[in-house]
Protein backbone atom coordinates (compact mmCIF):
# COMPACT_ATOMS: atom_id res chain seq x y z
CA UNK A 1 0.00 0.00 0.00
CA UNK A 2 1.66 3.30 -0.55
CA UNK A 3 1.41 5.59 2.32
CA UNK A 4 3.10 8.47 0.81
CA UNK A 5 0.38 11.14 -0.30
CA UNK A 6 2.74 13.19 -2.20
CA UNK A 7 4.17 10.31 -3.90
CA UNK A 8 1.06 8.21 -4.77
CA UNK A 9 -0.91 11.76 -5.69
CA UNK A 10 2.13 12.14 -8.59
CA UNK A 11 1.75 8.63 -9.52
CA UNK A 12 -2.07 8.86 -9.68
CA UNK A 13 -2.19 11.73 -12.23
CA UNK A 14 0.72 10.05 -14.33
CA UNK A 15 -1.55 7.44 -14.92
CA UNK A 16 -4.38 9.88 -15.78
CA UNK A 17 -2.11 11.46 -18.39
CA UNK A 18 -3.34 8.87 -20.63
CA UNK A 19 -5.98 10.26 -22.47
CA UNK A 20 -7.77 6.89 -21.45
CA UNK A 21 -10.79 6.64 -18.70
CA UNK A 22 -9.28 4.85 -15.99
CA UNK A 23 -12.07 2.35 -13.77
CA UNK A 24 -11.73 3.47 -10.13
CA UNK A 25 -11.19 0.01 -9.06
CA UNK A 26 -8.57 -0.71 -11.71
CA UNK A 27 -6.90 2.83 -9.90
CA UNK A 28 -7.08 1.50 -6.54
CA UNK A 29 -5.43 -1.63 -7.67
CA UNK A 30 -2.78 0.21 -9.71
CA UNK A 31 -1.82 2.65 -6.40
CA UNK A 32 -1.99 -0.13 -3.93
CA UNK A 33 -4.84 1.65 -1.95
CA UNK A 34 -8.57 1.37 -1.56
CA UNK A 35 -11.45 2.76 -3.64
CA UNK A 36 -12.31 5.46 -0.84
CA UNK A 37 -8.58 7.10 -1.23
CA UNK A 38 -8.52 7.17 -4.67
CA UNK A 39 -11.69 9.28 -4.88
CA UNK A 40 -9.79 11.36 -2.03
CA UNK A 41 -6.92 11.46 -3.62
CA UNK A 42 -9.13 12.81 -7.24
CA UNK A 43 -10.77 15.76 -5.24
CA UNK A 44 -7.27 16.68 -3.84
CA UNK A 45 -6.53 16.99 -7.35
CA UNK A 46 -9.06 18.81 -8.55
CA UNK A 47 -8.50 21.24 -5.93
CA UNK A 48 -4.96 21.99 -7.26
CA UNK A 49 -6.92 22.74 -10.64
CA UNK A 50 -6.21 19.51 -12.79
CA UNK A 51 -9.46 19.09 -14.71
CA UNK A 52 -10.55 15.25 -13.65
CA UNK A 53 -13.77 14.52 -14.81
CA UNK A 54 -15.82 11.48 -13.26
CA UNK A 55 -18.18 9.09 -15.24
CA UNK A 56 -20.73 7.31 -12.89
CA UNK A 57 -22.31 3.27 -13.60
CA UNK A 58 -20.19 0.06 -13.60
CA UNK A 59 -18.24 1.17 -16.45
CA UNK A 60 -17.43 4.76 -14.95
CA UNK A 61 -14.31 5.95 -14.01
CA UNK A 62 -11.72 8.93 -14.30
CA UNK A 63 -10.25 10.80 -16.79
CA UNK A 64 -7.76 13.50 -17.20
CA UNK A 65 -9.66 16.59 -19.81
CA UNK A 66 -8.75 19.16 -21.45
CA UNK A 67 -9.51 22.35 -18.83
CA UNK A 68 -9.83 25.88 -19.04
CA UNK A 69 -6.74 26.62 -17.81
CA UNK A 70 -3.35 24.42 -17.67
CA UNK A 71 -3.04 22.95 -14.57
CA UNK A 72 -0.51 24.75 -11.88
CA UNK A 73 3.04 24.67 -10.84
CA UNK A 74 3.53 22.54 -14.16
CA UNK A 75 3.95 24.68 -17.42
CA UNK A 76 3.08 28.35 -18.48
CA UNK A 77 1.48 28.96 -21.83
CA UNK A 78 4.57 30.02 -23.48
CA UNK A 79 6.77 26.59 -22.15
CA UNK A 80 4.00 24.53 -22.97
CA UNK A 81 3.71 25.81 -26.58
CA UNK A 82 6.93 25.78 -27.21
CA UNK A 83 7.04 21.75 -26.44
CA UNK A 84 4.04 21.32 -28.54
CA UNK A 85 5.41 22.51 -31.31
CA UNK A 86 8.93 20.99 -30.82
CA UNK A 87 7.50 17.45 -30.21
CA UNK A 88 4.96 17.71 -33.37
CA UNK A 89 7.97 18.31 -35.68
CA UNK A 90 10.20 15.80 -34.44
CA UNK A 91 7.46 13.57 -34.23
CA UNK A 92 6.18 14.32 -37.91
CA UNK A 93 9.18 13.05 -39.27
CA UNK A 94 10.49 9.90 -37.28
CA UNK A 95 13.41 11.99 -36.46
CA UNK A 96 16.05 9.65 -34.36
CA UNK A 97 15.91 10.18 -30.82
CA UNK A 98 12.17 11.39 -30.89
CA UNK A 99 10.69 8.03 -30.49
CA UNK A 100 8.01 6.22 -28.76
CA UNK A 101 8.21 7.96 -25.60
CA UNK A 102 8.29 11.68 -27.27
CA UNK A 103 5.64 10.64 -28.79
CA UNK A 104 3.69 9.28 -25.56
CA UNK A 105 4.65 12.88 -24.16
CA UNK A 106 3.04 14.95 -27.11
CA UNK A 107 -0.25 12.51 -25.99
CA UNK A 108 -0.40 13.54 -22.44
CA UNK A 109 0.27 17.46 -23.56
CA UNK A 110 -2.22 17.91 -25.96
CA UNK A 111 -4.35 15.96 -23.59
CA UNK A 112 -4.80 18.89 -21.48
CA UNK A 113 -4.05 21.66 -23.80
CA UNK A 114 -6.55 24.23 -23.35
CA UNK A 115 -8.00 24.79 -26.78
CA UNK A 116 -6.44 28.64 -26.89
CA UNK A 117 -2.87 26.91 -26.95
CA UNK A 118 -3.83 23.76 -29.59
CA UNK A 119 -4.92 26.45 -31.61
CA UNK A 120 -1.46 28.43 -31.33
CA UNK A 121 -0.03 25.03 -31.51
CA UNK A 122 -1.46 24.02 -35.29
CA UNK A 123 -0.76 28.15 -36.03
CA UNK A 124 2.56 27.62 -35.55
CA UNK A 125 3.18 24.22 -37.06
CA UNK A 126 1.11 25.13 -40.32
CA UNK A 127 3.73 28.87 -40.37
CA UNK A 128 6.86 26.92 -40.53
CA UNK A 129 8.82 24.41 -42.57
CA UNK A 130 11.85 21.96 -40.55
CA UNK A 131 15.06 22.55 -42.46
CA UNK A 132 15.82 18.91 -42.53
CA UNK A 133 12.85 16.58 -42.45
CA UNK A 134 14.94 12.94 -43.33
CA UNK A 135 13.94 10.79 -46.17
CA UNK A 136 10.52 9.16 -44.62
CA UNK A 137 7.34 10.06 -45.59
CA UNK A 138 6.08 12.85 -43.18
CA UNK A 139 2.91 12.03 -40.17
CA UNK A 140 0.08 13.84 -38.84
CA UNK A 141 1.19 14.40 -35.16
CA UNK A 142 -2.53 13.70 -34.47
CA UNK A 143 -1.91 10.22 -35.57
CA UNK A 144 1.15 9.30 -33.86
CA UNK A 145 -0.88 11.01 -30.73
CA UNK A 146 -4.00 8.65 -31.34
CA UNK A 147 -1.86 5.59 -31.72
CA UNK A 148 0.35 6.05 -28.66
CA UNK A 149 -2.55 6.88 -26.65
CA UNK A 150 -3.87 3.34 -27.27
CA UNK A 151 -0.45 1.60 -27.16
CA UNK A 152 -0.14 3.24 -23.35
CA UNK A 153 -4.12 2.38 -22.97
CA UNK A 154 -3.75 -0.88 -24.35
CA UNK A 155 -6.99 -0.16 -26.07
CA UNK A 156 -7.78 -1.66 -29.85
CA UNK A 157 -7.13 0.64 -32.72
CA UNK A 158 -9.10 0.92 -36.02
CA UNK A 159 -8.23 2.42 -38.98
CA UNK A 160 -7.58 2.14 -43.06
CA UNK A 161 -4.75 1.12 -44.54
CA UNK A 162 -2.52 1.15 -47.94
CA UNK A 163 -0.41 -1.78 -48.30
CA UNK A 164 2.60 -1.04 -50.82
CA UNK A 165 0.69 -2.37 -54.14
CA UNK A 166 -1.97 0.37 -53.21
CA UNK A 167 -4.25 -2.17 -51.63
CA UNK A 168 -6.88 -0.74 -49.33
CA UNK A 169 -8.23 -2.40 -46.22
CA UNK A 170 -9.47 -1.96 -42.80
CA UNK A 171 -7.49 -2.62 -39.66
CA UNK A 172 -8.67 -4.12 -36.43
CA UNK A 173 -5.72 -4.11 -33.80
CA UNK A 174 -4.02 -4.72 -30.80
CA UNK A 175 -1.70 -1.74 -30.84
CA UNK A 176 1.58 -3.47 -29.03
CA UNK A 177 4.19 -0.70 -29.92
CA UNK A 178 5.09 2.24 -31.89
CA UNK A 179 8.83 1.83 -33.43
CA UNK A 180 10.66 4.61 -35.26
CA UNK A 181 13.61 3.32 -37.79
CA UNK A 182 15.17 6.62 -38.01
CA UNK A 183 13.24 7.28 -41.42
CA UNK A 184 9.87 5.81 -40.75
CA UNK A 185 7.69 5.19 -37.83
CA UNK A 186 6.23 1.66 -37.54
CA UNK A 187 3.17 0.71 -35.75
CA UNK A 188 4.06 -3.01 -34.44
CA UNK A 189 0.15 -4.53 -33.64
CA UNK A 190 -1.89 -8.30 -33.58
CA UNK A 191 -4.00 -7.85 -36.11
CA UNK A 192 -7.47 -9.41 -35.06
CA UNK A 193 -8.96 -10.66 -38.17
CA UNK A 194 -5.44 -11.94 -39.35
CA UNK A 195 -5.10 -13.44 -35.93
CA UNK A 196 -1.50 -12.92 -36.83
CA UNK A 197 0.98 -10.13 -35.63
CA UNK A 198 1.52 -7.39 -38.41
CA UNK A 199 4.22 -4.35 -38.76
CA UNK A 200 2.00 -1.41 -40.58
CA UNK A 201 3.99 1.54 -41.47
CA UNK A 202 2.21 4.48 -39.85
CA UNK A 203 2.64 7.29 -43.00
CA UNK A 204 0.36 4.72 -44.78
CA UNK A 205 -2.25 4.65 -42.10
CA UNK A 206 -5.32 6.90 -42.34
CA UNK A 207 -8.53 7.55 -39.72
CA UNK A 208 -6.80 6.47 -36.81
CA UNK A 209 -9.37 5.11 -34.52
CA UNK A 210 -9.65 4.47 -30.40
CA UNK A 211 -12.61 2.33 -30.04
CA UNK A 212 -12.51 2.25 -26.35
CA UNK A 213 -12.45 -1.74 -26.15
CA UNK A 214 -9.49 -2.66 -23.47
CA UNK A 215 -7.08 -5.88 -24.13
CA UNK A 216 -4.49 -7.60 -22.25
CA UNK A 217 -1.39 -7.52 -24.09
CA UNK A 218 -0.23 -10.47 -26.24
CA UNK A 219 3.66 -11.34 -26.02
CA UNK A 220 5.34 -10.17 -29.21
CA UNK A 221 7.15 -12.69 -31.32
CA UNK A 222 11.22 -12.58 -30.83
CA UNK A 223 10.60 -10.98 -27.42
CA UNK A 224 11.01 -7.10 -28.15
CA UNK A 225 8.64 -4.81 -31.13
CA UNK A 226 11.80 -3.44 -32.57
CA UNK A 227 13.69 -6.91 -33.24
CA UNK A 228 10.58 -8.14 -34.48
CA UNK A 229 10.24 -5.70 -36.95
CA UNK A 230 13.85 -5.61 -38.11
CA UNK A 231 13.01 -9.51 -39.15
CA UNK A 232 9.77 -8.28 -40.99
CA UNK A 233 11.49 -6.10 -42.82
CA UNK A 234 14.18 -7.82 -43.90
CA UNK A 235 11.65 -10.73 -45.39
CA UNK A 236 9.59 -7.82 -47.09
CA UNK A 237 12.83 -6.68 -49.08
CA UNK A 238 16.06 -7.25 -50.84
CA UNK A 239 18.65 -7.50 -48.25
CA UNK A 240 22.70 -7.68 -48.04
CA UNK A 241 24.76 -8.04 -45.06
CA UNK A 242 27.40 -5.27 -44.22
CA UNK A 243 30.37 -5.37 -41.48
CA UNK A 244 32.26 -2.42 -40.43
CA UNK A 245 34.67 -1.03 -37.88
CA UNK A 246 35.69 1.98 -35.63
CA UNK A 247 38.09 3.89 -34.20
CA UNK A 248 35.99 3.87 -31.25
CA UNK A 249 34.34 2.41 -28.37
CA UNK A 250 31.28 0.56 -28.82
CA UNK A 251 29.56 2.37 -26.26
CA UNK A 252 30.49 5.38 -28.34
CA UNK A 253 28.85 3.84 -31.41
CA UNK A 254 25.92 2.32 -30.22
CA UNK A 255 25.28 5.78 -28.59
CA UNK A 256 25.22 7.45 -32.48
CA UNK A 257 23.72 4.70 -34.30
CA UNK A 258 20.09 3.45 -33.87
CA UNK A 259 19.62 0.14 -32.84
CA UNK A 260 18.31 -0.87 -35.63
CA UNK A 261 21.93 -1.44 -36.77
CA UNK A 262 22.80 -4.00 -34.61
CA UNK A 263 25.27 -4.04 -31.62
CA UNK A 264 28.89 -3.34 -32.01
CA UNK A 265 31.06 -5.45 -30.45
CA UNK A 266 34.80 -4.46 -28.75
CA UNK A 267 37.65 -5.21 -30.95
CA UNK A 268 39.65 -8.11 -28.99
CA UNK A 269 43.06 -7.26 -27.40
CA UNK A 270 42.67 -4.37 -25.26
CA UNK A 271 42.95 -2.20 -28.69
CA UNK A 272 40.00 0.68 -28.30
CA UNK A 273 37.44 0.21 -31.34
CA UNK A 274 34.83 -2.28 -32.09
CA UNK A 275 32.85 -3.88 -35.03
CA UNK A 276 29.24 -3.65 -36.43
CA UNK A 277 27.54 -6.75 -38.80
CA UNK A 278 24.61 -6.01 -39.60
CA UNK A 279 22.02 -6.62 -42.66
CA UNK A 280 19.80 -3.65 -44.32
CA UNK A 281 18.12 -2.96 -47.53
CA UNK A 282 18.72 0.78 -47.60
CA UNK A 283 20.83 2.07 -50.33
CA UNK A 284 24.40 1.32 -49.95
CA UNK A 285 24.50 5.58 -50.77
CA UNK A 286 22.65 6.30 -47.66
CA UNK A 287 24.56 3.63 -45.70
CA UNK A 288 27.88 5.30 -46.23
CA UNK A 289 26.63 8.67 -45.30
CA UNK A 290 24.82 7.40 -42.28
CA UNK A 291 28.42 5.34 -41.24
CA UNK A 292 30.17 8.17 -41.55
CA UNK A 293 27.92 10.85 -39.27
CA UNK A 294 28.81 8.42 -36.62
CA UNK A 295 31.99 10.79 -36.20
CA UNK A 296 34.96 8.72 -35.98
CA UNK A 297 37.58 7.02 -37.97
CA UNK A 298 35.92 3.57 -40.01
CA UNK A 299 36.82 0.79 -42.58
CA UNK A 300 34.43 -0.89 -44.34
CA UNK A 301 35.28 -5.03 -45.35
CA UNK A 302 31.74 -5.30 -47.17
CA UNK A 303 30.19 -5.71 -48.92
CA UNK A 304 32.40 -4.42 -52.13
CA UNK A 305 29.37 -2.06 -53.46
CA UNK A 306 29.11 -0.74 -49.88
CA UNK A 307 33.09 -0.38 -50.09
CA UNK A 308 33.49 0.85 -53.59
CA UNK A 309 30.98 3.94 -52.75
CA UNK A 310 32.82 4.77 -49.54
CA UNK A 311 35.89 4.96 -51.42
CA UNK A 312 34.38 7.55 -54.09
CA UNK A 313 32.55 9.68 -51.28
CA UNK A 314 35.72 10.02 -50.02
CA UNK A 315 37.36 11.33 -52.50
CA UNK A 316 34.37 13.58 -53.87
CA UNK A 317 34.64 14.91 -50.66
CA UNK A 318 38.47 15.74 -50.36
CA UNK A 319 38.08 17.48 -53.62
CA UNK A 320 35.20 19.50 -52.54
CA UNK A 321 37.41 20.62 -49.27
CA UNK A 322 40.46 21.17 -51.73
CA UNK A 323 38.76 23.29 -54.47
Amino acid sequence: MTTDTPKRLLNLLSLLQTPREWPGGELADRLGVSRRTVRRDIDRLRELGYPVQATKGSDGGYRLVAGKAMPPLVLDDEEAVAIAVGLRAGAGHAVEGVDEASVRALAKLEQVLPSRLRHRVSTLQAATTPLTSGDGASIAPETLTVMASTVAGRERLRFAYRAKDGTESRRLTEPYRLVSTGRRWYLVAYDLEREDWRTFRVDRVREPFATGARFTPREVPRGDAAEYLRQSIQRQQETYEFEVTFAASAEFVAGRLPAWFGRPVETEGGAEGCSLRGVTGDPVEWLAVRLAMVGCEFSVQGPGELVEYVRRLGGRLTRAADA
